[in-house]
């Protein structure tokens, strides 16, 4: 198994359809779940799935909300979003990477975070920081090729 970093594919379809809002007054709530080094995640993956998430004091199925901390803006021909970081605080979990995902209906996914190796907190906090908010780096973005 495998977690690749991607926007996963279907998010991207469902952009197109009008089924993802970012915007501020949004009534739409996105998480983000964590995940084992057994986890099969990446362009691919359409929802949320229990399947190889993370378990462990400090951390629930489902994972965290996410709080939209840079609502939709462009620069140039990039348009891009971010989040706030999140925390798990007094967790003892190990996770290899995490699914952004829409709450709701089919629980869609949006990306895939590979945090390059097992990332391991013992009784202490277990942090997803998200990039600057910017065309460059920010974890949602859509640009021209």
């Amino acid at each position: 198994m495998a977690i690749t970093q991607a926007m996963c594919t279907s998010f991207k379809v469902a952009l197109l359809n009008g089924e993802m809002d970012f915007s501020a007054d949004t009534t739409q709530t996105f998480k983000i779940a964590l995940y084992t080094s057994a986890a099969d995640l990446s362009a691919a993956t359409t929802a949320y799935s229990v399947t190889n998430e993370v378990s462990g004091t400090g951390y629930s199925a489902g994972g965290n909300t996410l709080t939209i901390s840079a609502n939709p803006a462009s620069t140039g021909t990039t348009a891009f979003l971010d989040f706030a970081d999140t925390t798990w605080t007094d967790a003892t979990i190990t996770a290899r990477g995490a699914l952004i995902y829409k709450v709701g209906g089919t629980n869609p996914a949006v990306a895939v975070l590979d945090f390059g190796a097992d990332k391991t907190s013992t009784a202490g906090d277990f942090q997803v920081q998200f990039p600057t908010a910017d065309a460059t780096n920010a974890i949602v973005r859509i640009a021209t090729p």
